[in-house]
């Protein structure tokens, strides 16, 4: 018998013909019947709905009711402006250490009278811990533990969420509301991790299953797998905790300093106040030793996670490493995302990845290797 957890939609998954594999001790489906392929490109080109069950849901709450008062809290654990952050919108977020590392990255809605928290499903509890260890007397750390999480995406999406709801026509990128359905509340961010437009909708367990039919029942909408999810964010230039990310790498040598706000910056409002400020700070002003790229590999190859790669054919020590590697279905070529010297690191160089006893060259892009599709 499996001691894995399973979600709401786990039955689903197995009348879907769902291929099911263990994540983040949790029984996840990696690809249905179309295959990875098809299901990276339908999301593309139509719509995807993602089972994102396994994430962590947590609601931040003060004894005032007051959102600001939670936001002013967490800002000592996060370095991103949660006092700016204004009713009905969401930011990208980082939890840090006290050496700069990274030790999750998660999504925090403002929904007025409480912030509400997105975490990555292996982080889960380590985040749940860190929050009440820091902002214990301070904020109530509520994980949601009765609620789905579906990812609706892809540009067919928005058609197919307003068949069952018109409340979310209006939403932009990043905006979070709270409507009625015949499914109960559902808690809606225009957001997702694929580079498309689209939506993340928290749901009622006991409602999810019929939620998620429903959606299917839009011949635009497909199940989509853990397979193509990986390949669609990994074209949208977006970083995977535990590969991309971890707690040895800052924002900074992510190239995530876009999400580290003026107030927290050197001379902003409310400088540094966050762990590892004085690590983070110091290289946005010096700059890292290393530094999170885009590589296009020559040939039809990937250069997969542990690739070294090197400044030229016949170097003997590595200036970097591929995090993240595969084939992009949209974009018909080979991609990887690597952290290379910084000297290395300007678009347009070439380097020389070892694959399979052999050097062979990739050039350094900017990221994303798809542009974004959000609606802004």
């Amino acid at each position: 018998m499996s001691d894995l957890n399973t979600t709401p939609l786990h039955a689903l998954h197995g009348e879907l013909g769902a291929k099911m594999t263990p994540f983040a001790g949790y029984d996840m489906p990696l690809q249905y019947p179309a295959g990875v392929l098809k299901e990276h490109l339908h999301c593309r080109s139509q719509a995807g709905l993602f089972d994102v069950s396994h994430m962590g849901q947590v609601i931040l709450r003060t004894p005032s009711g007051d959102a600001a008062d939670a936001a002013l809290a967490l800002e000592s654990l996060v370095p991103v402006d949660l006092l700016g952050l204004k009713p009905g919108r969401q930011r990208y977020g980082l939890f840090t250490n006290d050496a700069g590392g990274i030790e999750d990255d998660l999504m925090i809605a403002n929904r007025g009278d409480h912030l509400f928290l997105v975490v990555n499903a292996a982080c889960k509890d380590a985040d749940i811990a860190r929050l009440r260890a820091r902002l214990d007397g301070l904020c109530s750390v509520e994980p949601v533990t009765d609620r789905a999480l579906i990812a609706l995406q892809g540009p067919g999406a928005e058609a197919a969420l307003l068949d069952l709801t018109t409340a979310c026509r209006d939403m932009r990128f990043m905006d979070v509301t709270t409507v009625d359905s015949d499914f109960g509340p559902l808690w809606v961010s225009r957001s997702g991790y694929t580079g498309e437009d689209g939506y993340e909708i928290s749901v009622a367990a006991d409602r999810a299953e019929a939620f998620a039919r429903a959606l299917l029942e839009d011949p635009a909408v497909a199940p989509i797998g853990l397979g193509a999810r990986d390949s669609l964010r990994l074209e949208a230039g977006l970083c995977l905790y535990g590969a991309d990310l971890d707690p040895t790498t800052t924002p900074v040598e992510a190239a995530l300093t876009w999400a580290i706000q003026k107030a927290r910056r050197t001379g902003g409002a409310r400088e540094g106040g966050f762990p590892g400020a004085d690590v983070i700070l110091r290289q946005m002003a010096e700059g890292p030793a290393r530094l999170r790229v885009g590589l296009l590999p020559e040939g039809r190859a990937p250069m997969r996670a542990g690739t070294e790669i090197f400044a030229a054919p016949d170097d003997d020590t590595p200036i970097g490493t591929v995090t993240s590697g595969a084939y992009g279905p949209w974009i018909e070529a080979p991609m990887s995302m690597a952290y290379l010297a910084t000297h290395a690191t300007e678009p347009g160089t070439v380097v020389f990845g070892a694959v399979r006893g052999k050097r062979l060259p990739a050039t350094v892009t900017a990221l994303p290797f798809r542009p974004a599709q959000f609606k802004r």
